[in-house]
């Protein structure tokens, strides 16, 4: 089978963090590139929704990403604080 090359730039940590989930999931970056390029093909598009978020869902996300608010020590736990 034939190949080509693909040459992008992208920030060094972004690359190193996302290297580091190809490597738990047992995928290189090169398998991992052609199943998204094989998944815009299906979808005729992105395989994923691109919007920006509005002011509050952006909030809702910084804060959920800091884990700020949520303190949990079981899914039952968890449960409770997401309904």
């Amino acid at each position: 089978m034939k190949t080509a090359i693909l040459n992008a730039r992208i920030e060094p940590r972004l690359k190193n963090d996302v290297e580091k989930i190809f490597q738990e999931l047992g995928i290189s970056p090169t398998q991992a590139i052609t199943m998204f390029y094989k998944q815009v093909i299906l979808n005729n598009g992105l395989p994923f929704e691109v919007k920006i978020p509005n002011t509050k869902t952006m909030k809702t996300i910084i804060e959920g990403r800091s884990n700020k608010n949520m303190h949990t020590t079981s899914i039952e736990e968890l449960k409770e604080q997401i309904k």
